[in-house]
């Protein structure tokens, strides 16, 4: 096994590295955020995403009031216009779609059906529904842009952590995204070659930082700096880099998150192909949420980016060198002792086989042939299942 060597992918492979793309999981996240993200939730540089989630946030306020001190206000000229008349604002705020769903989710009242109904209707039942409520207060996140809207209504005790704070914490390691830093946006695989070029046009197809008006989301790699493992069967290097996404909902959407990963390539559609050693931590916006992201979230990122790839390469290593099974018997013993039933054990052992050349003897062998037959699974919890029982094989063997 050679030691970890970290390639300039720019110096020795100007048009990009060839990887195995048979190895590893694939995550599809990214690929959905990509998939389902219009054009005007699409940022080029982290400067630009910055300036959008700190203006909105700049433009905001926060206030606790009680729910039975909210007005709602019907218009008699749109049938279809409904505004809030808030304790202690100037002028009653417009709930946006999901804040009215919000809203309506607090006091009980089904937000799909009131949606349906005429203005003055739904007011009624949303003001019946404020009056009786028993919870006493809720925390509005309110925005002045033009017109006066409700961007969020949650309890008293949520823990808001806002979009640019997160986006700031990215940027310190990160510089703009574009290349300023070892991170940045990731380039794309040639399925006909199979080669991976970093180097590619930023543009919305490619970009992968998103915000909307409910969230956002950024996901970056240091793919200029690819790191050997070990060999291919061919003899050939087997090429990783680092990649990292997170994501956060300042108004109650979803929770904040940071993963951090391992990969060989990412395609056009952004799924992510040869994932390992991921990890991933999330925070609950709950009473100390910004507490525990100042002192466990972006120290985490930041470690992470700093950090060497040794110990991920040593692991690989291990895991290649720790012989398990040298006869059939053997494999079918390893594999039937953690829990394998006999069809998968012999998928797993039909696949390392046909992709290494030779049946599965070492823990990494083994590993990449559960990590294959989970990618071919179509149910996500039996998935992570395998997914998670090879990455315990993975670590014990480091």
């Amino acid at each position: 096994m050679t030691n970890a060597v970290t390639i300039d992918a720019g110096r020795d492979a100007p048009g990009g590295y060839k990887v195995d793309l048979g190895r590893g999981q694939r995550v599809g996240r990214v690929s959905s955020e990509w998939f389902n993200r219009p054009a005007d939730e699409r940022y080029l540089s982290l400067s630009d995403l910055m300036a959008s989630v700190r203006g909105r946030s700049e433009r905001s306020r926060t206030r606790t009031v009680e729910t039975a001190a909210i007005r709602v206000e019907a218009s008699r000229d749109d049938a279809e216009r409904l505004t809030l008349a808030l304790p202690g604002a100037d002028k009653p705020v417009a709930p946006t779609h999901w804040s009215f769903g919000q809203l309506a989710s607090i006091v009980g009242a089904p937000a799909t059906y009131l949606r349906q109904l005429p203005a003055a209707l739904a007011g009624i039942n949303l003001q019946y529904g404020l009056t009786s409520h028993r919870a006493e207060q809720v925390k509005t996140l309110e925005s002045e842009n033009g017109r006066a809207e409700l961007r969020a209504v949650t309890g008293p005790d949520y823990g808001r952590i806002f979009d640019h704070e997160l986006v700031a914490a990215v940027q310190k390691i990160a510089g703009n995204g574009t290349g300023d830093t070892r991170w940045k946006i990731p380039g794309v695989l040639d399925w006909s070659t199979g080669i991976y070029n970093p180097r590619v046009d930023i543009t919305s197809d490619t970009t992968t930082l998103y915000a909307s008006d409910r969230d956002v989301f950024l996901f970056l790699v240091d793919d200029l700096n690819p790191i050997e493992a070990g060999r291919l069967s061919d003899g050939s290097p087997d090429l990783y880099f680092r990649g990292f996404y997170c994501w956060n909902s300042e108004v109650g959407a979803k929770t904040l998150g940071i993963a951090s990963f391992y990969l060989r390539a990412v395609c056009q559609n952004r799924n992510l192909w040869g994932v390992e050693d991921f990890e991933e931590i999330t925070i609950r916006h709950s009473k100390y949420a910004g507490s525990r992201f100042a002192h466990q979230a972006a120290p985490a990122l930041t470690r992470f980016a700093n950090s060497s790839p040794l110990p991920f390469v040593n692991g690989i290593r291990a895991a290649r060198e720790k012989i398990v099974a040298r006869t059939d018997d053997d494999r079918t013993e390893f594999l039937r002792k953690r829990g394998f039933s006999k069809t998968e054990t012999a998928k797993i052992v039909e696949i390392v086989l046909a992709e290494e050349g030779h049946k599965p003897e070492s823990v990494f062998d083994f590993v990449q042939g559960i990590t294959a037959v989970a990618r071919d699974k179509p149910h996500q919890d039996v998935r992570l299942d395998l997914e998670a029982r090879a990455k315990k094989l993975l670590d014990r063997a480091a």
